[in-house]
């Protein structure tokens, strides 16, 4: 595996593969990897002839400073997992070589970026549209990969991908999950031990209430077992759970409201301080 820092190397190292009839797929990450990020790794390298992995935590994306400065980085580790996987390139440039001035772009994102994580972070999703953007240019992939457990920003990229006219095939990923249900997560290392103790009530309660859905609940039930569910163990808040449509991602009233397939139950709890995301198909 090649490490590189800088976009003109990157762009050379591409343009040879493809030179070469080599398909290229890119797997865009903030580092601190585990088994989730390895899965996405595994996918791109049985899809692709070349694989390039970006390391980069994206400071336009981050409304919350603190957040940005407590984000792990751990990029020997991260080295160490990714030439274990078969990745022919780590992409991880520095802020400066990412943003040689400032990144003024608005991206037009519509609805989808506008509830859940948009209205709770603004401009959070602006900013990966950003840095998904420079690098779905630096790479041209054939392929880019992204995890289900951000589900919403999923379909932020695809939009993003539409108004900058990328033929590129977004593929998403399943969930990976700790053995007691946690989605993995780069922020799970910042859990106190009796917060990784509590932390899975969060997918438990999911399902628990996907099994309501399936008793005849309404939305609006499901809804409310759920929050009061997680909000009743000790360390947990329920920033917001919303049931939606999984390509508009407007929250749906009743079950027959998802036109574009089955609803998706997306969810962010406070434990402590650390923000967990998740979501659950029902």
């Amino acid at each position: 595996m090649e490490v590189i820092r800088t976009i003109n190397e990157l762009k050379q190292r591409v343009s040879e593969a493809k030179a070469n009839n080599k398909t290229v797929g890119l797997v865009p990450t903030m580092g601190a990897l585990h088994a989730g990020h390895l899965s996405l790794v595994e996918r791109a390298r049985n899809d692709n002839d070349v694989v390039v992995v970006s390391v980069f935590v994206n400071p336009t994306q981050f409304n919350n400073q603190e957040d940005l400065l407590t984000y792990p980085r751990t990029e020997e580790a991260d080295c160490a997992l990714l030439e274990k996987a078969g990745v022919d390139y780590a992409f991880i440039p520095s802020v400066e070589e990412v943003y040689p001035e400032p990144d003024t772009r608005q991206f037009d994102l519509g609805p989808v970026a506008e509830v859940m994580e948009g209205a709770m972070r603004p401009g959070h999703f602006n900013g990966v549209a950003q840095i998904v953007s420079k690098l779905f240019d630096m790479v041209q992939p054939h392929r880019a990969y992204f995890g289900e457990k951000d589900f919403q920003q999923i379909a932020v990229i695809r939009r993003m991908a539409e108004i900058c006219g990328f033929d590129i095939d977004i593929v998403d990923c399943p969930i990976k999950r700790e053995a007691d249900g946690l989605a993995m997560s780069s922020r799970n290392v910042r859990l106190t031990p009796s917060q990784r103790a509590v932390a899975p009530a969060i997918h438990k309660a999911l399902e628990e209430g996907k099994a309501l859905k399936e008793t005849g609940k309404s939305v609006a039930e499901v809804k409310k077992f759920v929050v009061d569910t997680i909000n009743a163990v000790d360390q947990m808040e329920v920033e917001y759970f919303e049931i939606v449509d999984p390509l508009t991602m407007q929250p749906v009233s009743e079950w027959k409201d998802s036109v574009n397939g089955n609803p998706v139950g997306c969810i962010t709890v406070y434990c402590g301080k650390v923000r967990l995301i998740d979501n659950i198909k029902f």
